[in-house]
């Protein structure tokens, strides 16, 4: 995903080819569900079934809910676009000169790290002979490298062609959640977290991938583990995601392009500081400086 700064992200070429490896192997120790709760001083006086009732309305809304989700969008973009209109987003592509080559679409697919390749390679098998097909054998070749080689100089106008079609969309819709969105979800569920620790969790893969680097998701994660549990092994949810955003930031500013961490600091903190662990509406909040609302 490109951030404001023009110098980059911190992902490495290789880690979006490792993300859905690292994020399978470790969801396949945990369970499938998990609950997601913050205990008060009055739970601990509730009878065992009323507690466990609790705790299970509390897991039953993620952020895979649809309204959730769609807050989840508005918040990344208002971080990476200035913009709530994530949906505008679709035919943006530039080289914003982080050595991923170009970057586009609504979660930054970038020709040098893999996940480009796999949307077109998506859109192609949906949709044969479509305006980007003809760029398949140039993304092979360009993958894991800045180069335009056999993209330039007419990629990008049909890359926004391309961005037209409901069904580039949807693929781009689809890639997102397979390589991004659902990972960290289920490993957000799985560690008993709510919807704003999911938010958490989605918001750093985005930006910094998965693998095996500290300043990764799942190094940013180990280190909050190493701080806090979290609910599923029996810890407290704020001072677990308290943990987490430490964690975050100090990867964030492993790298000049992410000094700024208004994204963590007057967005997730602050809704975390409200107690507002399902980010319920209405939210208020800024990032770099610009404040928005959704209502």
């Amino acid at each position: 995903m490109r951030t404001r700064s023009t110098s980059g992200t911190t992902r490495p070429l290789l880690s979006r080819t490792t993300v859905r490896v690292a994020l399978g192997l470790a969801l396949v120790a945990v369970p499938a569900t998990a609950v997601a709760t913050t205990a008060t001083p009055a739970d601990h006086h509730r009878p065992a079934a009323a507690h466990d009732a609790a705790r299970t309305t509390r897991a039953a809304t993620g952020l895979d809910d649809p309204a959730k989700k769609e807050i989840a969008m508005q918040l990344v973009s208002s971080a990476e676009n200035s913009s709530l209109d994530w949906k505008a987003q679709y035919k943006y592509i530039e080289d914003i000169g982080d050595g991923r080559g170009y970057t586009g679409g609504i979660i930054g697919f970038c020709s040098g790290t893999h996940d480009m390749l796999e949307l077109v390679e998506l859109y192609t098998q949906r949709k044969p002979g479509n305006v980007l097909a003809k760029y398949l054998p140039a993304l092979r070749k360009v993958d894991g490298s800045d180069s335009h080689e056999g993209l330039d100089p007419n990629y990008t106008k049909d890359w926004k062609k391309a961005a037209q079609d409901p069904a580039f969309q949807q693929a781009q819709n689809d890639e997102r959640d397979r390589v991004y969105f659902n990972p960290a979800v289920k490993r957000g569920k799985a560690d008993g977290i709510g919807v704003l620790g999911q938010f958490a969790y989605y918001d750093a893969i985005v930006m910094h991938g998965d693998g095996d680097d500290p300043t990764s998701f799942s190094g940013i994660r180990k280190r909050a583990l190493a701080k806090a549990k979290p609910p599923a092994q029996g810890g407290d949810e704020k001072t677990y995601l308290n943990a987490f955003l430490d964690a975050r930031v100090w990867a964030m500013k492993q790298e000049e392009a992410h000094s700024d961490t208004s994204r963590v600091d007057t967005e997730q903190r602050v809704f975390l500081k409200k107690g507002n662990l399902d980010l319920h509406t209405p939210l208020d909040w800024k990032v770099y400086g610009d404040g928005y609302h959704i209502g």
